[in-house]
């Protein structure tokens, strides 16, 4: 019988600690999200984006707005700056179904937007934005 209890208990304290409410961290796709990723504008496809890596040769090019996921759910959306650097703005992103991503930027200057994700392979992230 204590046998019996401790297989039920320990079945319990494996599951409790495989469940993880943050989507973020549970699915492997979107851990392929994390990172600095930057416009690729060249490669848009009709309101299709496409972001590379920051590391990624891109071609020469005016400027790059681009934007940064971490982990944790904070978010950096980078602008082109007045003096044409990049500027960042400082958020919050989060999943709501595992392929759309809710954008909140903490300066309120643009509003709350979504991200669908239409793929995301390695150095490859095509998004579609929508309202």
């Amino acid at each position: 019988m204590r046998l019996l209890v401790l297989l039920a208990s320990m079945s319990l304290f494996l599951l409790a600690s495989t469940c993880n409410s943050d989507s973020r961290a549970s699915s492997p796709k979107l851990k392929q999200l994390e990172g600095t990723w930057l416009h690729a504008h060249e490669e848009d496809q009709g309101d299709v984006q496409v972001y590379r890596p920051n590391t990624y040769a891109f071609p020469p090019s005016r400027g790059r707005t681009g934007f940064q996921f971490d982990h944790n759910g904070l978010f950096t959306q980078y602008d082109i700056a007045p003096t044409d650097g990049l500027e960042g703005h400082k958020g919050q992103w989060k999943t709501e179904n595992g392929s759309t991503l809710l954008i909140s930027l903490d300066d309120k200057k643009e509003p709350d937007y979504k991200l669908e994700i239409v793929s995301l392979e390695n150095g490859l992230l095509k998004v579609r934005r929508v309202q």
